[in-house]
């Protein structure tokens, strides 16, 4: 899974879920030695000795958590008629409401009670307020724009190494809103490259223009540059026979590559090489 698609409250889940791991580690209750006696043969017991409390509080916050990660990568997944997010939540709230009521019944509570118990409360609160926080939708890892991907050595995907296939070349320019009229060539935010046909005559652009249908309103494919792009929000990717369910879904934060237009509509490929069709182009960033 790309990182650069985890959001900060991503990364809140995580966190909490390894903290109620180690949690699960710890003594389950404490207990005073009494004056005289040597208590040091004495091992308070965990939740490792506790199959009911394991896997109710500890283990099925951490699995909730998983879950919730994993829906990123495979989103529209369901269980039991639950999306995969969902049912994660559904667990994380689970253990919380157990390790609730299970510290209130224990006489003297652990370290590892204690902890696991904040832990659940970080733990629910990043996955349910994790999606309605604009402060933690936004991207773990800030962008990296494909320049510096250039600058630092690496090719961009989909170009092998000094090729710039559908990526911006030479100097950069102000980024303009998708469905603009950029200065030379559509899709195209840079200065022309090698063997780049020169600016159609005015004339001839209207003709071509005449000669296009009337349905559909997409443009030809010869006059389509493919280009980088990156989404303000998490949008889905659906397939290119129409299905209704999504194949995927673009993370703020990640370029993709846009390699065909239909209509308001992209064709973008992902970084595994899967294409399907990106309905919403409002608000995206051009690289």
């Amino acid at each position: 899974m790309n990182i650069r698609s985890l959001t900060r409250g991503d990364g809140v889940v995580i966190g909490a879920a390894v903290v109620l791991f180690i949690a699960s580690f710890l003594d389950f209750s404490s207990y005073d030695c009494p004056q005289g006696v040597d208590c040091s043969r004495f091992d308070s017991p965990n939740a490792w000795d506790s199959l009911g409390l394991l896997m109710s509080v500890f283990l099925a916050g951490v699995i909730g958590a998983a879950l919730l990660i994993v829906s990123r990568a495979m989103p529209g997944r369901k269980v039991v008629g639950l999306d995969l997010g969902q049912f994660g939540a559904a667990l994380t709230v689970f253990a919380l409401w157990t390790a609730f009521w299970t510290i209130l019944d224990v006489n003297s509570a652990g370290a590892g009670l204690i902890l696991g118990l904040l832990a659940a409360i970080v733990l629910v609160a990043g996955a349910v307020a994790g999606p309605m926080i604009p402060a933690l939708k936004a991207p773990l890892v800030s962008p990296a724009s494909p320049a510096q991907g250039v600058a630092a050595g690496q090719a961009p995907y989909g170009a092998g190494p000094g090729q710039g296939y559908g990526f911006p070349a030479g100097q950069q320019q102000q980024q303009q809103p998708y469905g603009a009229q950029p200065s030379q060539g559509y899709g195209y935010p840079g200065a022309p490259q090698q063997g780049q046909p020169a600016q159609a005559d005015p004339a001839q652009a209207q003709q071509a223009q005449a000669q296009q249908p009337s349905q559909g309103g997409a443009a030809p494919a010869g006059d389509f540059t493919p280009f980088w792009f990156a989404v303000p929000v998490a949008r889905p990717l659906y397939g290119e026979d129409g299905s209704p369910n999504p194949i995927a879904e673009l993370a703020p934060g990640t370029w993709y590559l846009a390699v065909e237009q239909r209509g308001q509509s992209l064709i973008a490929q992902t970084q595994d090489g899967r294409r399907g069709v990106l309905q919403d182009t409002t608000g995206i960033q051009r690289g």
